[in-house]
């Protein structure tokens, strides 16, 4: 198989396939984001993941085993020891995380809170796990009338913090979040992500903008994304992809406010001549309609997304390669607000292919990472088999 010159990937986030062999260990038993969603919703309507071969992976309600399906597809399992957004995507580019980041089912230590206080000058309200819109809803008046910043969590390995821009001024926001991820670096606390989560408007009536700005922590090995960016290439991270990664091997950050705006984004990337990948997560099925428990939202989202996929495809030139697949799963209908252990999709599509084929169980989501180096002749990651040569 000839390679590439450009990979164009795409994370449906948290867009899992079925619970895991090892879902039991993390309380996730019977979880299946697309397969429960789709009985949720009775049936999804999704032609064109249809046509790639989604339904070829494994049953799903309305989407149906095609023949002779356009892309190569498969399922891929996680090998690290995590479901959150970080592991998952550092996987995805060639690290296996071993130590799982902390989570705190019952908000953070007080010591912790004391000195995010002591650093900022504002006090703080929540300290609990709670749903983003739901702590706003709850404690944002109190917030506005007094000026304390919210902190709260999930059961992911995230601090986060919500603040009005009328009340706490953006640029002072992002000086809290530097000094809450300084803070949250020392072993004993070991956060993945401080977030940034500021919202305007008035009691009843508050809505979150796209100022989100997420702190993680430095990846703690060499990626594929550094050698690509180190060997010359173009590494262009669109969405949220520069802050998972802290920047680390990223060429060119692209910013975008959601979904829609992440595929019109990408439109236009895929309409440029560049050498190398591009990498764009899209962040809605999991923080707008996974954590916040509401199926029908996440139906929708996927078929939102299903309609948008022909101008990329119909976009790519011949030296493309498409890859579609998930970082972890997030079931709308299952107990809690927390992402779920799942297998990801995995569909990979060129106007060159002749024929394409079952790419069966991928052991680790750094198969995807292994691919891209040798595609590119780079230095391959420690973990990951290749499937280049299975591409036809």
């Amino acid at each position: 198989m000839q390679s590439f010159k450009r990979i164009h990937l795409i994370v449906l986030d948290s867009v899992g396939i079925g619970e895991a062999p090892d879902a039991d260990q993390f309380g996730d038993a019977g979880c299946d984001t697309l397969g429960h969603i789709a009985e949720a919703v009775n049936g999804l309507d999704l032609p064109n993941l249809q046509a790639l071969g989604l339904g070829n992976i494994r049953e799903i309600k309305g989407v149906k085993r095609v023949p002779s399906p356009k892309a190569y597809f498969g399922k891929m399992r996680e090998a690290s020891a995590g479901k959150d957004t970080m592991t998952g995507h550092w996987e995805i580019m060639g690290l296996k995380v071993d130590k799982p980041f902390k989570v705190y089912p019952n908000g953070f230590p007080e010591d912790l809170i004391r000195q995010l206080e002591e650093q900022t000058g504002r006090k703080v309200i929540g300290n609990k796990p709670a749903s983003g819109t739901a702590i706003i809803e709850e404690l944002g008046k109190e917030h506005m009338e007094t000026g304390a910043i919210i902190v709260y969590t999930s059961a992911d390995p995230v601090l986060q913090i919500a603040a009005h821009e009328e009340i706490v001024p953006l640029e002072e926001l992002y000086k809290i979040c530097e000094i809450a991820r300084k803070l949250t670096l020392e072993p004993e606390y070991l956060v993945g992500r401080v977030i940034a989560r500021p919202f305007v408007g008035t009691p009843g009536n508050f809505k979150r903008t796209a100022n989100r700005h997420d702190y993680a922590i430095k990846p703690f090995g060499r990626t594929t994304m550094n050698e690509l960016k180190d060997h010359g290439f173009d590494v262009i991270a669109l969405g949220k992809i520069s802050d998972i990664y802290n920047g680390e091997g990223v060429t060119e950050a692209i910013r975008t406010q959601n979904n829609m705006d992440g595929m019109d984004k990408l439109v236009e990337v895929v309409k440029r001549d560049f050498h190398g990948l591009s990498f764009l997560n899209l962040v809605d099925f999991d923080a707008m309609y996974g954590h916040r428990r509401d199926p029908a939202g996440y139906g929708q989202a996927l078929e939102d997304f299903d309609r948008r996929l022909p101008e990329v495809l119909e976009l790519s030139r011949d030296d493309d390669l498409i890859i579609i697949t998930a970082d972890h799963g997030n079931d709308p209908t299952f107990k809690g607000t927390d992402h779920t252990r799942e297998y990801v999709p995995l569909l990979v599509y060129s106007k060159r292919f002749k024929k394409t084929g079952d790419l069966g169980l991928r052991e680790t989501f750094a198969d995807i990472a292994a691919t891209i180096a040798e595609n590119f002749r780079v230095p391959a990651p420690a973990n990951g088999t290749s499937f280049l040569s299975c591409l036809m």
